[in-house]
C-alpha cells in the first residue's frame, strides 16, 4: 500500500487540511499505517499535481488561508482500482523474535528487560486502542457502514495487541525459567 491510498481513505472519511490529516494519522490511521507530517505534506502536493485531490482555500481570521483537501474523481478511481488489486499476505520481520532465539547462546536473563520494555509499549498501545474504542464507538449497534468498517479494523488492532501481550508474557515466563536454570 502506498501512503497515497491511506490519505485517500482518510480524506474520503472526512476532508481536511494537511495539519488535520497529519493529526488523524497520529490518532487513528497510525494504528495501521505510519507517516511523518513531512511525508504527508509531500504526498499531498504530489496528489494535488496528479489531480487526485482537490484543494479549497478557506479564509481564516488573522492567519493565512487554510488549504482543505478532498478526494477528486481521479483519486477515487485510483483508490477503487487499488481496492480491487489482490493483496499478498505481509511478510513479518520481527527483530525481537530473532533476539529471543539468540538468547539460547547467551544468558537468557539478559533479554528480560528488553522484552519487558516491549510488553509495556504494547500494553500502553492496547490501553489507547480500548480508550479510543470507548470514545469513538460507544454503541456498536448504532454504527453506519463506514463506522462498522473502522471499528472492525480497530478490533483487529485490539486483538493483535492482546495476542502480542500474551506471547510476550509467555516469552518472559520462559526467559525467567531458563535464567534460573543457568544460575
Amino acid at each position: 500500500m502506498a501512503l497515497e491510498h491511506a490519505i485517500l481513505v482518510s480524506l474520503l472519511e472526512q476532508p481536511g487540511s494537511g495539519y488535520e490529516l497529519a493529526r488523524r494519522f497520529d490518532r487513528s490511521i497510525g494504528r495501521f499505517w505510519t507517516a511523518t507530517h513531512q511525508q504527508i505534506y509531500r504526498v499531498l502536493r504530489r496528489m494535488e499535481t496528479d489531480g487526485w485531490v482537490a484543494v479549497e482555500a478557506v479564509a481564516q481570521d488573522a492567519r493565512p488561508d487554510k488549504k482543505v483537501y478532498s478526494v477528486a474523481a481521479p483519486g477515487r478511481s485510483a483508490l477503487g482500482a487499488w481496492l480491487r488489486e489482490p493483496v499478498e499476505p505481509e511478510t513479518v520481520r520481527h527483530e525481537l523474535a530473532v533476539k529471543i532465539r539468540a538468547a539460547a547462546f547467551e544468558d537468557p536473563g539478559e533479554l528480560i528487560p528488553e522484552v519487558e520494555r516491549h510488553r509495556e509499549s504494547h500494553a500502553a498501545l492496547l490501553a489507547r486502542y480500548l480508550t479510543g474504542e470507548q470514545r469513538d464507538f460507544p454503541d456498536p449497534s448504532a454504527l453506519d457502514a463506514q463506522q462498522q468498517l473502522q471499528h472492525v479494523v480497530l478490533r483487529g488492532g485490539i486483538e493483535y495487541e492482546r495476542m502480542t501481550l500474551a506471547w510476550l508474557d509467555d516469552v518472559l515466563a520462559t526467559l525467567h525459567r531458563l535464567h534460573r536454570h543457568t544460575d
